[in-house]
Order: C-alpha cells, then structure tokens, then sequence
C-alpha cells in the first residue's frame, strides 16, 4: 500500500507543482511551522496532525477531484501506520526536511521535484513502518 501510495502522492505533487495557488503555499508553510514545533516539543501526535494538514493541502491543489478522493481514502487506511513510524527516534526531523524539499519544489513549480520528493517522503514510511514492525517482532521472540 505505501508502494502505492508513494505513486499517489507524486502524481499530486506533480500536477500541485503547477496549479498551487499562493494561499495553498502559505496554508504549506503553517503547517510546516507547526510541523517544526512539534519536532522541537517531541510531539508526534501535533506532528501527525499538521502532517496530514500539509498532505491534504497537496491532494487539493493538485485539481483533479478524483484523485483527490481517491489519494484521501488510501491515506485514511495507511493511518494507523503512517502515525506509528513517526515515534522512531530522528524520524520526525527527516520528515521535516522531506517536507522541506517538497515546499521547495511547489513553490519553484518544479512539478519533476514535487513528484520524487512527494514519492520519496511517502516510500520511506513505509520503509520506517517496517522497521519498526521487526523491532517489534524480535522483542516479542
């Protein structure tokens, strides 16, 4: 599903990167900020919810209804795993700078960078979740 959803995701970046309105790129950079002091209060609960704040903004302004829909309901279904890898140590900063990387290419209507950024970012969950998916199953052994 993260394979998937990694698709999704650069698809929507990729067509965001040249239809966001100004608006949107504020709306990414509050919700960045508060990304930000939620890394500095080591809160991932905060983060999750701006994370999905700053997600949603992208799913919108790529301007494709139907691939917002569609990207919405695969996120809701990833959720319980995209909120749990964000508790392994140093994750939320790298997700900062992913999210980081992908404001940048939005806002520089770089629709090639919005994807690989966008793909990157959700890929690497998946790879995270994993990860602490066999931490979890050694400890259980």
């Amino acid at each position: 599903m993260f394979e998937v959803m990694a698709e999704v995701e650069a698809v929507c970046g990729r067509l965001a990167a040249k239809r966001i309105s100004d608006q949107a790129l504020a709306d990414l950079h509050d919700a960045n900020d508060k990304c930000q002091a939620a890394v500095e209060a080591q809160d991932p609960d905060s983060y999750y919810t701006e994370n999905e704040r700053f997600h949603k903004i992208i799913y919108r302004e790529s301007g494709n209804g139907f691939l917002e829909t569609e990207t919405e309901m695969l996120h809701r279904r990833l959720q319980p795993f995209r909120r749990q890898q964000l508790r392994l140590r140093g994750r939320m900063a790298q997700s900062m700078e992913e999210h980081e990387a992908i404001l940048e290419a939005l806002e520089r209507g770089d629709s090639d960078g919005a994807a690989n950024a966008l793909r990157g970012h959700v890929a690497i969950q998946g790879e995270k979740f994993h990860s602490l998916m066999a931490t979890l199953k050694n400890a259980a052994e």
